[in-house]
């Protein structure tokens, strides 16, 4: 089978630049690479890119392919995988496309920040509306007083690896099809950090770290919600090397409440009344998390009807005016009655008829009395 116009391989006009085929070459070699793609002719198409890539990338290859055509590349022996294969010519380039940079590696010995904590703290309804100061104790790891968290004896200090020689990683050189391949992997000698300890710290077993319970003091800011969490800056676990500590982070849940339920910063409630009370009106003795207020229920008013009262729900956690309260009357039906309140229903209900529903709700029963005439 005839090969390819390499031009073509690569997707560019034969004026493209050199770094226009650069780039083409990086995004297909990232596209075919056997290690990366999933195509079962990935393999063959990253050998194609490849040696499209290693003629036109060369300028004095590039001359000869554009005067003499495939013929004159194989003459010239550099086509395929002939005598640059060794060095595996632009390897470096995927290396760093994969790798984030060829000779680039993190100094396992840097400063780094240590990791962050989480802890679940359980409030109150009335806790969580008013806000509280407690202290809370958490388990955590924090560098070893003895070694000073060099994790070797006193006396004594951590050595340079002698496997990766500080750097926290191996190379291992494989020869394959499209060339050699270096592979870098964390040196199991050392684990990666660059440093063996021979004489390990007694407190710590050469961790450099030990576990202690730790009092800490939390505020719980007055209106925070369920599911909402307070950052304690530098009480999470200590940094490695002489990295800054990482942050606290305190879920709060909170409790639900057998009277109160509770959205955003408004509280809701439900109020039961007579019927009497409700016909005639009445001035109600309502509960609140600010303490008890007088709520002045209208004769007439019917179950379902919201009342509210301002000011009265929960402060807003970020220091705005507080929330309200939103009271729900529920006529309440009496279930066992007198022979004499049954009497004086009945002699109401005859007095009344339906005039009172009509009065009130005119319109809807209009419209029931239409359909049962079927109107």
């Amino acid at each position: 089978m005839s090969k390819r116009d390499y031009y073509d391989v690569l997707g560019v006009g034969k004026d493209a630049s050199k770094e226009e085929i650069k780039k083409k070459y990086r995004k297909l070699a990232r596209q075919y690479h056997p290690d990366v793609s999933d195509e079962a002719d990935a393999a063959d198409k990253f050998k194609e890119v490849k040696e499209a890539y290693e003629v036109l990338s060369d300028q004095q290859k590039r001359a000869q392919y554009d005067q003499f055509g495939h013929a004159g590349a194989q003459g010239q022996g550099f086509g395929g995988f002939g005598g640059g294969a060794e060095d595996f010519g632009g390897f470096g380039d995927i290396f760093d496309m994969f790798f984030g940079g060829g000779g680039r590696r993190r100094d396992p010995n840097a400063p780094r920040k240590g990791a962050d904590l989480q802890y679940t703290m359980n409030l109150s309804f009335e806790d969580a509306i008013f806000g509280k100061d407690t202290d809370i104790q958490i388990p955590k790891e924090e560098e070893c007083e003895t070694c000073d968290g060099s994790g070797a004896k006193p006396g004594t200090s951590p050595e340079t690896c002698p496997h990766c020689q500080g750097s926290g990683q191996l190379n291992q050189e494989q020869n394959t099809p499209f060339g050699r391949v270096v592979n870098r992997r964390v040196c199991h000698h050392c684990q990666g950090s660059g440093q063996i300890v021979k004489d390990k710290c007694n407190s710590c077993g050469g961790s450099g770290r030990v576990t202690k319970r730790k009092k800490i003091h939390v505020n719980i800011p007055a209106g925070i919600d369920d599911g909402m969490q307070i950052r304690i800056a530098g009480q999470g676990e200590a940094g490695v090397n002489g990295g800054p500590a990482g942050d606290l982070f305190v879920v709060v849940r909170v409790q639900p409440h057998e009277f109160y339920d509770r959205e955003g910063d408004h509280i809701f409630c439900e109020m039961p009344v007579t019927f009497a009370q409700a016909a005639l009106g009445d001035e109600l003795e309502v509960p609140t998390v600010h303490g008890k207020v007088k709520l002045k229920v209208p004769a007439g008013t019917q179950t379902g009807k919201t009342f509210r009262l301002k000011g009265k729900g929960a402060p807003n956690v970020r220091g705005h005016a507080h929330g309200d309260q939103h009271v729900k009357i529920r006529v309440v039906t009496p279930q066992k009655l007198t022979d004499r309140q049954k009497e004086l229903i009945r002699e109401f209900s005859e007095i009344s008829g339906n005039e009172s529903i009509d009065e009130q709700h005119g319109n809807f029963f209009q419209k029931m009395k239409r359909a049962f005439k079927g109107e």
